[in-house]
């Protein structure tokens, strides 16, 4: 069998047996999380671009644009939803995937599952499938044949996995999806920390919604006879089949996202972690610091690492900046970062400030960990951390509380008080078996849609 039609009758498989139950409430707080990163980056320049063009683009259709209380064709509200949900780089990832599964996987899961008035039970079982065949994708990729490490290039998959365990189509069906939307998922050569462009704050970011909307179309080819190179897995070039096939049914990739506290690139966070330890120990005040050296992995500094950003994106892929956001501004300040941490000469001078280096550890141990350590330099003594890694990876994970409170804080200037708290009764209600409740408050225009 083709490795795509492994995968298929794996789909069929959890759609139709439960997954277990440590592994629902973790695809529950993947639900959670997606949600707060949607309707923080509702307003974002990206999400409300793609809401202004989707009429024209995609027409009308059933299928909802998440607190607008307008609809559209399914890959049209696909790219709203999604578009939103990774605006702010505050969406879950997963350190093997090297990316972000949830923008795609739970954007798709609950906007197909809401035109189809799928259950809930079908709802969870889809967000599953979608991170595990995802995941097992991008960690497959060889470097020697898949140059680029974006979301996009396997999220068409994840996608079109979520839909077809969503509708329970046959696996024949499946396996032709999953080839078709491995073909058609945007390249995305130009952009990211692995792209060859110099300008990474734009909005396509890491293709997601683009790709996402790809998984959906093929899932609807592929009922209707498409097809693809089935194959496009079993080519050792390209994909490591042994890692798609790694305890396939056994182990549960979902099981090791990662939820981000702050919003920018994770490659970030391990060095901000231990930022805030030692301003914490040593009471460190913002003109106590003369320098600050990170050293950490070498993806970390082939970031944009702008020191006088233009727009958020850029801050959010600058280590440096974000470094000195976190001294002058502290911890609230990147969640969400805003358009006030711009055109500020105190933080660019800070910035300046930061070197990166190489720790030899951490490179080692990338893309399984991601370890920073962090030295600061005041005008009397040189503080050193620990080499550590981020808050929020299954080791120090953010449990439930940890995530209802992210998600308050993160959408506190989105939506009012009484919105949040049905949005998270949506979301409980969702887990206690009815998925009504979280279909109808994701979609209605509460007075935040702006475009």
């Amino acid at each position: 069998m083709y490795l795509t039609q492994v995968l298929a009758e794996h789909i069929a498989a959890i759609a139709s047996h439960p997954p277990p139950a440590e592994v629902r409430d973790v695809a529950m707080r993947c639900v959670l999380d997606l949600i707060g990163a949607a309707v923080a980056g509702h307003g974002s320049n990206g999400a409300t671009a793609a809401r202004q063009a989707t009429p024209a683009m995609f027409g009308a259709g059933n299928a909802p644009i998440w607190l607008s209380g307008r609809k559209s064709a399914p890959t049209g509200a696909i790219i709203c939803n999604a578009a939103a949900a990774c605006a702010l780089d505050i969406d879950d990832g997963h350190r093997a995937a090297r990316g972000h599964p949830g923008a795609a996987v739970v954007t798709t899961a609950l906007t197909m599952g809401a035109l189809h008035g799928c259950s809930d039970r079908a709802v969870i079982a889809a967000i599953v499938s979608g991170y595990d065949i995802g995941v097992r994708i991008a960690a497959a990729q060889n470097p020697e044949g898949i140059p680029t490490r974006q979301s996009g290039r396997w999220a068409s998959m994840a996608s079109a996995a979520t839909v077809a365990a969503l509708l329970r189509a046959e696996p024949p069906v499946v396996a032709r999806a999953l080839s078709i939307a491995g073909v058609l998922a945007p390249n995305q050569q130009a952009n990211g920390s692995s792209g060859y462009s110099d300008l990474s704050g734009n909005d396509v970011k890491e293709g997601i919604p683009f790709s996402s909307a790809i998984g959906v179309m093929a899932v609807e080819l592929a009922l209707h006879g498409h097809s693809g190179p089935e194959d496009l897995l079993d080519h050792p070039k390209f994909y490591d089949p042994e890692r798609i096939r790694a305890g396939l049914g056994d182990r549960w990739e979902i099981s090791e996202t990662y939820f981000k506290p702050y919003s920018c690139c994770r490659y970030i966070h391990p060095a901000l972690d231990r930022l805030f330890e030692l301003v914490e120990r040593h009471q460190l005040k913002p003109l106590d610091v003369v320098a600050v050296e990170v050293q950490t992995f070498g993806w970390a500094s082939k970031l944009g690492n702008r020191l006088e950003p233009d727009n958020l994106i850029e801050v959010q892929y600058s280590l440096p900046y974000c470094m000195a956001i976190a001294i002058v501004d502290g911890m609230d300040a990147l969640l969400p970062m805003t358009t006030a941490c711009l055109q500020r000469p105190d933080l660019a001078e800070l910035a300046s400030k930061v070197t990166l280096s190489i720790h030899p550890d951490s490179e080692r141990l990338f893309p399984s960990e991601t370890l920073a350590r962090v030295a600061i330099e005041t005008r009397t003594a040189r503080f050193i951390s620990d080499l550590g890694g981020p808050l929020g990876d299954p080791r120090t994970p953010l449990l439930w509380h940890g995530l209802e409170n992210k998600f308050k804080r993160l959408t506190a200037g989105t939506i009012a008080a009484s919105k949040q708290q049905e949005l998270l009764d949506a979301v409980l209600a969702l887990a206690d078996g009815d998925e009504k409740p979280l279909f109808r408050e994701i979609a209605k225009n509460d007075g935040c849609d702006v475009g």
